[in-house]
């Protein structure tokens, strides 16, 4: 008498629904595993495509800097040229940060729509408030960037302490600014703490005020941080273009 295979004994009998649960399964986790794999890829190669950009530009800006007529020499510690006039888009200058690291720079233009930011640049807020530019004699030079993508050129944002120094460049003068606060979490439709005496900050009357703002946590937009800074000093700019001691201090080949 024929006798059922032993191997065939012990197989179980799976169900139509087991087997499509498991096929589903399989699935979801391989869609989850390329969507993970293209999300990291994006960051990643927007950060080299964007990093190529900008340094492009960078450079296009220092050229015309230096093509350009010199200013007139400075009285005192006011600028005696008539001060520029910039168009959407426009490069203003250079965001230097220290505490973010050696040689850290960030191109600056105006506008922080999501084309102008995809460049990874640091865009002067227009709207709801026009930023204040840094020669003028109060406001808030308010900036946005991206935190994550596109350069991720404020993805340390969260190093910054009180006390320390953010310097912007422009064609003809250094502006020194020192942190006085930091907000490590808003509401990103939060518009007052970029007004022209921020809400939120140690500021109660109009100043010479800088803010920095980006997205959190990292790799989300569910939220704004913000750093606050004031004016403490300007000066112009040499023609060895030589950073104020701020910046020197970061290089140790400067002592």
């Amino acid at each position: 008498m024929a006798t059922e295979h032993p191997a065939k004994a012990r197989a179980p009998h799976r169900r139509p629904f087991q087997v499509a649960t498991g096929v589903l399964g399989d699935l979801m986790f391989t869609t989850g595993v390329l969507l993970a794999l293209l999300v990291a890829y994006s960051l990643w190669w927007t950060d080299v495509t964007v990093a190529r950009h900008t340094g492009v530009a960078a450079e296009h800006l220092r050229q015309r800097w230096s093509a350009a007529a010199p200013a007139a020499p400075p009285t005192g510690t006011a600028d005696t040229a008539v001060p520029p006039r910039f168009e959407a888009d426009d490069g203003i200058g250079f965001l230097h940060v220290p505490a973010m690291g050696v040689g850290y720079q960030v191109l600056i233009k105006i506008g922080t729509g999501e084309d102008t930011l995809a460049e990874g640049v640091a865009g002067a807020y227009t709207n709801p408030y026009s930023s204040a530019m840094p020669w003028e004699p109060q406001g808030n030079f308010a900036l946005a960037a991206h935190r994550d993508g596109h350069g991720a050129k404020f993805h340390d944002l969260d190093v910054l302490k009180p006390g320390d120094p953010l310097v912007v460049e422009t064609r003809d003068r250094w502006y020194v600014y020192r942190v006085d606060a930091t907000l490590p979490k808003t509401s990103k439709h939060d518009t007052g703490v970029i007004a022209p005496v921020p809400t939120g900050s140690p500021y109660t009357v109009p100043g010479r005020y800088i803010t920095l703002t980006t997205c959190t946590p990292v790799y989300t937009s569910l939220y704004r941080m913000a750093v606050w800074g004031s004016l403490v000093r300007e000066q112009p700019v040499d023609p060895d273009r030589t950073p104020p001691p701020e910046l020197r201090k970061e290089d140790p080949s400067n002592g």
